[in-house]
């Protein structure tokens, strides 16, 4: 497995594990064994990089990581997030954010817990608090660092200015915002800031959520409790329009004789040498299609065909319903 090198010299694998969906947001959540089973079947296969939240269940995916991991801990990254509301005693999340350093403490202390190690990786806060200035939001994970508890500042959907604010006052270490074939609102404003300030990029939803896989072309296939059924993107309508989004990439996968899949994670990977995507899973063949996607090389060709392939296609659809506009940055 090649390895990427993030902002602050954080080594991890080109591709790393997003483990929300075992236990979160795309409906029945994997047996435990399962989970624990693909999570070490990632790392065998070179894997250094696994991704985790408090909110993911709540609480249930770190618990999941930190049992996966437990015999690897030295040899892997372990990144987790705070920033939302959970409740502690029924374990479920409540609407808005809440990054007061105190609860930013708080919520370290539970993970190192759950997480069953003695330092966090990559701390990142989940989302922007618009009542936490980003500089206290930032001095309190520095306070954090200094006592051992966490080792890397990371950002999620931050906007360039609190990028810019945070790491003033503590180096932040990577943003992880979405990025995809079907996303590319960062090629504009993000990335040059990034690369500027020397900051590393870990795209999650690098597949557009599966749809760039080719393998969905509708909802009905879904549980009922995924979510991806209220996202404005996998309406119907919404859906039939994109679709050529995927019959473009396919066209080109053919040719070279790989996956969708592995087109887009390649693409991703060439884009820059900082950025280390995140693709999840359930299912061990399809962590074997994504991580041999490191494998194929696009050249400048390659490149400048999918950009033309794709540069008429009006992506329809927002990534998240209004009721969730906090979800996006400002």
């Amino acid at each position: 497995m090649q390895t990427r090198t993030l902002g602050q010299g954080l080594e991890v694998s080109a591709l790393g594990l997003g483990c929300m969906g075992l236990s979160f947001a795309y409906g029945r959540s994997v047996e435990k064994e399962e989970g624990i089973k693909l999570i070490r079947a990632a790392f065998e296969r070179g894997v250094t990089h696994f991704d985790t939240a408090e909110v993911y269940g709540p609480f249930v995916n770190e618990e999941l990581v930190g049992e996966a991991l437990a015999p690897f801990r030295d040899q892997v990254v372990i990144a987790t997030k705070f920033g939302f509301l959970v409740d502690t005693v029924t374990g479920q999340q409540q609407p808005g954010f809440d990054s007061r350093p105190e609860h930013i403490r708080e919520v370290v202390e539970a993970s190192l817990r759950r997480l069953r190690v003695e330092a966090i990786d990559l701390l990142y806060q989940h989302r922007v608090d618009p009542a936490v200035p980003m500089e206290d939001v930032a001095g309190a994970v520095g306070e954090l660092i200094a006592a051992g508890k966490v080792k890397h500042f990371g950002l999620s959907e931050a906007g360039v200015e609190d990028i810019r604010r945070a790491h003033a006052v503590q180096p932040v270490t990577a943003l992880q915002s979405e990025y995809s074939l079907w996303w590319r609102e960062p090629d504009a404003e993000i990335l040059p800031t990034l690369d500027e300030l020397g900051i590393g990029f870990v795209p999650y939803s690098p597949l557009g959520r599966g749809f760039l896989t080719g393998a969905i072309t509708d909802t009905s296939g879904m549980a009922e409790s995924d979510f991806r059924r209220n996202l404005p993107r996998f309406q119907d309508e919404a859906m039939k329009s994109n679709f050529i989004l995927v019959e473009r990439i396919t066209a080109i996968a053919e040719r070279k004789q790989v996956t969708p899949a592995q087109i887009a994670l390649a693409w991703l990977l060439a884009q820059k040498p900082w950025i280390a995507p995140i693709p999840g899973t359930t299912k061990i063949a399809r962590l074997d299609e994504n991580l041999d996607a490191t494998a194929i090389e696009l050249t400048a060709d390659d490149l400048r065909e999918i950009e033309a392939a794709i540069a008429d296609i009006e992506v329809i659809g927002e990534r998240y319903p209004p009721a969730l506009g906090g979800m996006t940055r400002k």
